[in-house]
């Protein structure tokens, strides 16, 4: 084996660890692409992108203009070699008031008992918290912050989460939510909420 075979052999094992690191398109991805591909329309962040592939998504099939942000920089590399720009962020953190158009959010949801959680990159893109709404809960408290006064906010939720108790969360925060669309499996349902602020 040459050295160059040596290099090439370590750059894919380099690329498939990140992959492994990184949250890959899912049906929740799906669910939440097509509701985006619905709804999204000016200037468009996808937070938690993982992949980058709802934001491309977003990006190629309409006109709004798509940013992406995660705290996973192998996540932020994935969504710029889709050619989507992506910040490194916590939630909407670094976005200035009143600049954004559209939100569309995939939190991790799945509820997690404390002493299992295995605390690496994919754990953070998965796991909720014991209710399954410890990330969901300060998104909607700080999204409305970044919004236009017409802005809209997709946020995909699973039935694991208790749906209503983030609508009622949403509610007490000053939105109207709608359900945009809704899928079944057999261990729970997803569904994608549209929220506006209710001037």
């Amino acid at each position: 084996m040459t050295d160059d075979d040596a290099d090439t052999l370590a750059a894919l094992a380099d690329r498939r660890g990140a992959e492994r690191a990184v949250y890959q398109p899912a049906e929740d991805s799906r669910l939440l692409a097509e509701a985006a591909v619905d709804h999204a329309r000016g200037r468009t962040l996808e937070v938690g992108t993982g992949s980058g592939w709802v934001a491309e998504r977003i990006a190629t099939e309409t006109t709004a203009t798509v940013v992406a942000s995660d705290p996973n920089p192998a996540a932020c590399q994935e969504a710029r070699d889709r050619e989507v720009p992506a910040v490194r962020a916590d939630l909407v953190a670094p976005f200035r008031a009143n600049s954004l158009d559209t939100v569309a959010f995939n939190p991790p949801y799945l509820p997690t008992d404390p002493d299992n959680e295995w605390d690496d990159w994919m754990e953070r893109a998965l796991s909720g918290g014991e209710s399954g709404r410890a990330v969901i809960d300060p998104f909607v408290d700080t999204v409305g912050r970044v919004l236009r006064p017409d802005g809209v906010v997709l946020l995909l939720v699973s039935s694991l989460t208790g749906f209503e108790t983030v609508v009622d969360h949403a509610e007490r925060n000053g939105f109207a939510a709608t359900t945009v669309c809704q899928e079944s499996y057999p261990f729970e349902t997803l569904s994608v909420l549209r929220l506006t602020l209710d001037n």
